[in-house]
């Protein structure tokens, strides 16, 4: 081997080494990029997986109150459906009375009255079916009364008239006044 062909030789192998180097130093700097790369990655995908998660919980909370949200209103309704069909029937048990009854209970609405005379009036079918001691047991509940000749039209109980005082104690006035009072003591019962 001659002078130029070990200079060729030499150059060759300071090449091949500084090609070495080169692609070493390359080779760590991509592992490098792809260590970074990867811990990146790693950091977007557990973000987006949290927050992935996060907003499955709050969908799953959301459907939940949704659901009991009907489900307690499907109770209300239910039992708001009950204590007025419980209301109805108490009505329909006062006006489905015998006479007796049904006037004994027309008595005792009397005793709650805030005034002690006056005129009573009544609907169609009760005056027809008065009994003969009816403004004797009125006073006998506190309150002088004279019997209104014209019927009203209320279902069941009377109006009582004493001047500009009117007191409207009508069944189902009556019921309507004590509702609050009626659907606790309904629900009380119906609903343990």
């Amino acid at each position: 081997m001659n002078g130029g062909d070990k200079i060729l030789s030499r150059i060759k192998a300071d090449c091949d080494k500084a090609v070495s180097a080169i692609m070493s130093e390359a080779d760590s700097k991509c592992a490098e990029i792809i260590s970074q790369a990867e811990i990146q990655a790693k950091k977007v995908s557990d973000s987006i997986s949290d927050k992935t998660d996060a907003k499955v919980k709050q969908i799953n909370n959301s459907s939940k109150s949704r659901c009991e949200l009907k489900i307690r209103n499907s109770l209300l309704t239910q039992r708001r459906k009950e204590i007025d069909k419980t209301i109805d029937e108490v009505l329909k048990y006062l006006l489905s009375q015998n006479d007796s009854e049904y006037f004994s209970y027309i008595y005792k609405l009397a005793k709650t009255l805030n005034v002690n005379e006056g005129t009573v009036y009544l609907n169609k079918k009760d005056l027809e079916r008065l009994p003969a001691d009816f403004t004797d047991n009125f006073k006998k509940s506190g309150v002088n009364v004279k019997v209104g000749e014209n019927p009203v039209e209320i279902t069941g109980g009377f109006i009582l008239k004493n001047g500009n005082i009117e007191e409207n104690m009508a069944f189902d006035a009556v019921i309507m006044s004590k509702r609050d009072v009626l659907e606790d003591i309904i629900s009380r019962e119906l609903f343990k």
